[in-house]
């Protein structure tokens, strides 16, 4: 199979081969009709050592392999552990662009000088990444702020990259047996949602308020409030939070510091962000939590927000209470009815696995962590061939990342109690109907509660006189009956022809003095009502498919 290459990606097209080649793929590019790209590149032997390698090849191709990396590890029921593993380790760290570029899309997007907008700005920029770099300012009111800033042209890269990776997907799902398998442009889809949101600055804003209101009842947490004024979609102006990286916190800090108070606020918090408010803050990992002077934890860099279906809210509650109970049954038929079953889904199989696991994790008592069972729980439905919704495996990525930074804070904290404390809080919010939700079903009941008497009296008239009937909505017996009795004499006449046809073949053979046109008569007689018979039969058949069709068009 071959297929028109775009010239304008066709060097794209040779790195992603190249990129599949080296990592034992070279079937998926072949499969797509990209041969000639095809070099012999055998991958490493060591599965560790080649996932590494592979990091460092998406970080030297581009801002959107690195973002697509990145994605891929949430994906654990696609990619085996060390491959999530290295995948989860990429960094995002490049050369900043110069200040000129800053200073440039910064007058370009707020319409006004560095010099007339800001009463300082440091030119060095306290992070670089791919799509943007980040740098300390100030206000002219005097507020203590940060930059982030997008890199010039980084939109065409990307937008170019997807248009290059979403043709190669839809082809490798209509040509490969692992596009069929695992739905590339389904993915595909679920990153250029992803990555979209990281492109827009605005979006980001929108997402730092709508935390710092999940978070406001929970007093150790903070969330820096964006600046709309100073914000577009290429330039993001927050406040300033003053703190380090929990990383950087060693046992002797610890001592000044109550952690057990901020693990389990942060724990709570996630929880109730991700099973009842449906926000989840997709990469909560230690570099984006800061401990503050006031010893409060501040949440930075939401670019990576996704949002939980209220369907899959209450399922992960339901799993979450299987796995608690012990319950590995429960927890097969959740997982069962969440995920797209494949064409090697083996029901009885998974359901042993899962309630080996289950057992395993219940064994570990206050050991267990949540986001390392989910994590763990999509990989098997993976295995297995059941393909479980993005946002669980997302979910259970979050929670691991957490699972760092409780290790960092307090590493006592045991996950599993705090899940169990707060179950019942989680399913009295999560039951709690929203005010439109509840006008809604306040309508329907006033609507049912008006019309009910009088079509109960409708009913008990009809039954008292005897003129009750159900309609059932089902084949038309009558019709069919004449349809197949019409089908039944076009077969006997179309029999009848033929036997006369074969008849008068053989009379051909019978040696006699009348002939017609030199061949025995009676052999030349049959064959004409033979003829004559077809024809009618013919005639009859498409006058009357006409009038048929003619009907139908009608009646609809």
């Amino acid at each position: 199979m071959t297929f028109a290459l775009r010239p304008q990606h066709a060097t794209r097209y040779a790195a992603l081969a190249r990129l599949l080649v080296r990592y034992g793929r070279s079937d998926l590019v072949s499969g797509v009709g990209m041969d000639e790209f095809l070099e012999a590149t055998e991958p490493s032997e060591d599965a560790a050592a080649s996932a590494e390698q592979l990091a460092r090849d998406l970080e030297a191709m581009g801002p959107t392999w690195v973002k697509l990396g990145q994605l891929l590890s949430t994906r654990v029921d696609l990619l085996p552990e060390p491959w999530t593993d290295a995948l989860s380790r990429l960094q995002d760290d490049v050369e900043p662009i110069p200040f000129e570029d800053v200073e440039r899309v910064i007058t370009e997007e707020l319409g006004v000088s560095l010099r007339h907008g800001f009463a300082s700005f440091d030119r060095t920029p306290l992070a670089a990444a791919s799509l943007g770099q980040v740098h300390r300012a100030e206000l002219p009111s005097g507020r203590q702020v940060v930059v982030k800033v997008q890199r010039p042209g980084v939109r065409q890269v990307v937008r170019d990259d997807m248009a290059a990776l979403t043709e190669l997907a839809e082809l490798a799902d209509a040509h490969t047996e692992l596009g069929r398998r695992y739905g590339f442009a389904q993915l595909l889809e679920q990153f250029r949602r992803s990555l979209a949101g990281e492109l827009d600055y605005q979006r980001e804003a929108a997402n730092l308020t709508r935390m710092a209101e999940l978070t406001a009842p929970f007093p150790h947490l903070i969330v820096p409030a964006p600046v709309p004024d100073y914000t577009t979609r290429s330039v993001l102006t927050m406040d300033f939070v003053p703190g380090r990286k929990v990383t950087a916190l060693g046992p002797l800090g610890r001592l000044d510091l109550d952690g057990r108070v901020l693990v389990e606020e942060l724990f709570r918090a996630y929880l109730q962000m991700i099973l009842v408010d449906g926000f989840l803050h997709a990469d909560p990992h230690p570099g984006n939590v800061l401990l503050t002077p006031d010893h409060r934890l501040a949440l930075i860099d939401l670019g990576m927000v996704a949002t939980v279906p209220a369907r899959v809210q209450g399922q992960l509650v339901k799993l979450l209470l299987a796995i608690s109970d012990g319950n590995g049954d429960d927890a097969a038929a959740v997982l069962a009815s969440m995920g797209h079953r494949g064409e090697g889904f083996d029901a009885a199989a998974f359901g042993e696995q899962v309630a080996e696991l289950v057992s395993r994790t219940v064994a570990l008592g206050s050991d267990l962590e949540a986001g390392a069972v989910l994590v763990e729980l999509s990989r098997l439905s993976g295995t297995h061939g059941l393909r479980p919704p993005a946002e669980m495996a997302m979910v259970g990525k979050a929670l691991l990342n957490l699972d760092q930074v409780t290790q960092h804070l307090d590493p006592d904290f045991a996950p599993a109690e705090t899940i169990r404390a707060n179950t019942a809080e989680i399913l009295r919010s999560g039951m709690k109907p929203s005010l439109g939700g509840a006008m809604a079903a306040a309508m329907e009941a006033r609507e049912f509660a008006t019309q009910l008497p009088a079509r109960a009296n409708r009913v008990m008239d009809a039954l008292a006189e005897g003129s009750f009937t159900v309609k059932v909505e089902a084949i038309d017996e009558v019709q069919f009956l004449h349809v197949m009795q019409r089908l039944a004499n076009r077969v006997t006449a179309g029999v009848i022809v033929a036997a006369m046809v074969v008849g008068a073949a053989l009379m051909m053979l019978v040696p006699t003095r009348s002939r017609i046109l030199g061949y025995p008569s009676i052999a030349m007689i049959c064959f004409s009502l033979a003829a004559i018979a077809a024809a009618v039969l013919l005639t009859l058949i498409l006058v009357t498919d006409r009038r048929i069709a003619r009907r139908s068009k009608a009646d609809r």
